[in-house]
């Protein structure tokens, strides 16, 4: 966990101070709405279909417990009792009132949490690999980078007000699980040929509109330089970046537009101009933010506990171990998922009470730790393969023990039209079906790893573009009617989905997902082949032809 400074928290405090008298401004007509509209999107806070939307960052998905129970207190005082984790490791509340923004931010101010730079054009949430710091093989903990990044790009002066939105995402594992690729910049941590550690800098990636995989504009960056180069790149889009039409405002535009080799021209002319500057990082600046990382106290443990041994015979419980219990890089230890995905819920909801009581359960068996994944789920870094057994009954007695992770179930969604003024169709009853469809375990077994994400608008707030399988929300004539993508993946092969065919009308798409899956199983060269294989091998016609032949 990073531990605040007295520097964060007058930034913070300061920030919640000014918010308030920014919205009693605008309650009381002094602020019109688009005058008050910049302001309440730099502070995370949308008008959506039917309320505000207030947006809270988590920074690189860490929480410790405390502020989980913060979160869970927003969403029984200003709330409806829940909370939606998002794709981008931040968390939504979709009913707060104006008035009570900010005391809702002043409370999550006391445990270090805020919502600064979540919406807007400006650098927004700094996102990582869920497993940061716990994940064997991992080069170090990117979340030290991580928080560099996060503390020079909060509020900075000329980077506040950018072309459009600009996100960043870092990892340093080989199994990408930040989807470095699909965002604005992303930076994977490896080392040169000197065995020096620093970055591969990637450019121009993002969904939306207009989709792309983002391009290597530099294999190597030391980590002293990371700050210089990445102002570079910000002000090569400050400058160029299109103003004029919002569609084609974000970097990846622009990078497609010149060309990554001309794009890259620009920014190292940029960066050599300025790379000796104040920007440098010397070892005791990466040390004092690495000196505010606190990590567990492991105990010697055996890699297969009593406990466990006698556990391994309930097939209830070895079907969850299997499914959500993963390899931590200290023995006796692992990281287990909590998946957000029940049969017939809304995807990456949690509730209050779930969120008080996944608190508890990380002061009992996580070192007091939690971490939001981009899957939308939740996930217990540090916990003892000893108490594995007894953490698993107390995940089950709320909900979230599922063991559909990474599985056909597991499906990521945005909110859609029932809450979102900008979208164009469902998304959650879409995604509700299909896990009620799939809700077999020995079925999803079968199928294996495959990725469902919803969409309901071009936005791709749902990340459809990158699923597995992609469904998008389309509005023909004012009924709801969905695209459906095939072969997306967002790991460190990230490939865009390739459209199967036309749109399916809103009752036909659980089907046309079934459809899908039978005709994997029938296709796939063998059982431990997966999906995305099977579509990169063939193609998407055989899909296509099963897909449309009674259509």
């Amino acid at each position: 966990m990073y531990a605040y400074d007295d520097l964060d928290r007058t930034l913070i405090n300061e920030r919640v101070e000014e918010f308030r008298d920014q919205v009693k401004r605008r309650l009381s007509g002094e602020l019109t709405e688009d005058e008050f509209k910049m302001l309440r999107l730099q502070n995370g806070v949308y008008l959506q279909l039917h309320a505000y939307m207030f947006r809270v960052a988590i920074p690189y998905g860490t929480l410790s417990s405390t502020q989980l129970r913060r979160l869970a207190h927003v969403a029984r005082r200003y709330d409806r009792g829940y909370g939606h984790f998002t794709t981008r490791q931040n968390i939504q509340f979709n009913w707060i009132k104006l008035a009570e923004l900010p005391d809702a931010l002043a409370d999550l101010a006391e445990v270090g949490i805020h919502a600064m730079q979540t919406s807007g054009n400006n650098t927004r949430n700094v996102t990582s690999d869920q497993w940061a710091g716990v994940a064997p093989g991992e080069i170090e903990d990117p979340r030290i980078w991580s928080e560099l990044v996060r503390q020079y790009t909060t509020l900075h002066p000329e980077f506040s007000f950018l072309p459009r939105k600009f996100k960043f995402a870092i990892t340093a594992s080989a199994h990408d699980r930040a989807a470095i690729k699909i965002h604005d910049i992303g930076l994977r941590l490896h080392k040169n040929a000197q065995g020096e550690t620093g970055f591969e800098v990637l450019v121009g990636g993002g969904l939306g509109r207009t989709p792309f995989i983002g391009k290597t504009i530099k294999p190597y960056v030391a980590g002293r330089d990371l700050l210089s180069y990445v102002e570079a790149i910000l002000r090569v889009y400050n400058q160029y970046g299109r103003r004029d039409n919002i569609y084609k405002a974000r970097i990846k535009i622009l990078v497609h537009e010149l060309g990554i080799e001309k794009f890259a021209r620009e920014v190292e002319d940029e960066w050599l101009a300025m790379r000796d500057s104040a920007l440098t990082l010397d070892d005791a600046d990466i040390e004092d933010v690495r000196s505010r990382f606190s990590y567990p106290a492991y105990d010697k443990l055996p890699h297969m506990p009593e406990e466990l041994k006698k556990a391994a015979h309930d097939p209830l419980f070895e079907r969850w171990r299997k499914n959500s219990v993963f390899t931590h890089k200290v023995q006796g230890y692992a990281i287990v998922t909590l998946s957000l995905k029940p049969v017939g819920g809304p995807p990456g909801d949690a509730t209050a009470d779930q969120m008080d009581a996944i608190a508890d359960l990380a002061d009992r068996y996580s070192f007091g730790e939690i971490r939001v994944g981009h899957e939308q789920n939740l996930a217990l870094p540090h916990v003892a393969r000893r108490d594995l057994p007894a953490l698993w009954k107390a995940l089950d007695k709320i909900g979230v023990a599922t063991p559909n992770v990474n599985l056909v179930s597991d499906i990521i969604a945005c909110p859609g039209l029932d809450y979102c003024s900008l979208a164009n169709a469902r998304s959650i009853p879409i995604a509700q079906e299909l896990t009620r469809r799939f809700a077999n375990h020995d079925t999803a077994d079968l199928i294996g790893r495959l990725h469902i994400n919803i969409s309901g608008c071009i936005n791709a707030c749902g990340h459809h573009h990158v699923g597995h399988i992609g469904i998008l929300g389309v509005e023909k004539n004012g009924e709801e009617f969905y695209q459906i993508t095939i072969g997306g993946r967002a790991d460190e092969n990230a490939e865009l989905g390739a459209l199967i065919g036309p749109a399916v009308p809103y009752g036909d798409v659980a089907d046309v997902v079934e459809d899908i899956v039978e005709a994997y199983l029938a296709l796939r060269a063998r059982p431990d082949e997966l999906f995305v294989d099977t579509v990169k091998r063939l193609g998407v016609e055989p899909f296509r032809e099963r897909v449309y032949a009674t259509r």
